[in-house]
């Protein structure tokens, strides 16, 4: 006859009790200093920012030199659109700038933060950053560059576990040591551990 069906570990002793062949990151995630932003700002914003400028300065020379009133008419409208797009410009990269700082200070607040740090992982975090940012400003093609980033960086919990990690429980082990320590201060005194393998038994609610 065969022998009995091997024991499976349940999920719940999985999470409570890491496998020794995973990375066990800290709950709290990472200690420390945020790392230095490593990025330049959007150069395609920028680039577009300048232009817009180039384009209002030129306008304004033309608006200056122009004699009649039709002319002078159809300068002003295009130099108020021009005004516009570097203003508008102008508040999508300091919005961007700020998501970046935030996101970025986030990030480094995490368990997986360890992992990046030690990999020296920055410029791939700041790349994801950016991505996410594009991505929530509404860019549907950044939105795919940061999902394949997230996976890349184990930022959600199917990758977390391709990276052979995981987030160590601290509420459960603190309530398994709160439980030792209550069956020991309920132990009769005198009482020797081991003369019955019942008295290490307790009720599972």
């Amino acid at each position: 006859m065969p022998g009995p069906a091997p024991k499976h570990r349940s999920t719940r002793a999985r999470r409570n009790n890491p496998r020794s062949d995973f990375r066990s990151l800290p709950a709290k995630g990472r200690a420390g200093k945020v790392p230095p932003w490593p990025l330049q700002p959007d150069v395609l914003k920028t680039a577009e920012l300048e232009l817009a400028r180039d384009r209002v300065a030129a306008l304004q020379v033309e608006l200056e030199e122009a004699e009649d009133g039709r002319t002078k008419g159809r300068l002003r409208r295009s130099l108020d659109k021009q005004e516009m797009t570097v203003a508008t410009i102008t508040l999508q990269l300091e919005q961007a700038t700020d998501a970046e700082v935030s996101l970025w200070a986030d990030l480094w607040a995490t368990p997986q933060a360890v992992i990046w740090e030690e990999a020296h992982a920055h410029r791939e975090v700041a790349q994801y950053v950016r991505w996410k940012v594009r991505a929530e400003q509404g860019d549907l093609d950044a939105a795919k560059e940061a999902r394949m980033l997230s996976d890349r960086l184990g930022l959600n919990p199917l990758a977390l576990l391709r990276l052979r990690a995981e987030v160590e429980n601290v509420d459960a082990a603190q309530a398994r040591g709160q439980e030792r320590r209550q069956r020991a201060a309920a132990k009769p005194a005198g009482s020797k551990g081991g003369d019955d393998p019942r008295g290490g038994l307790h009720a599972v609610s």
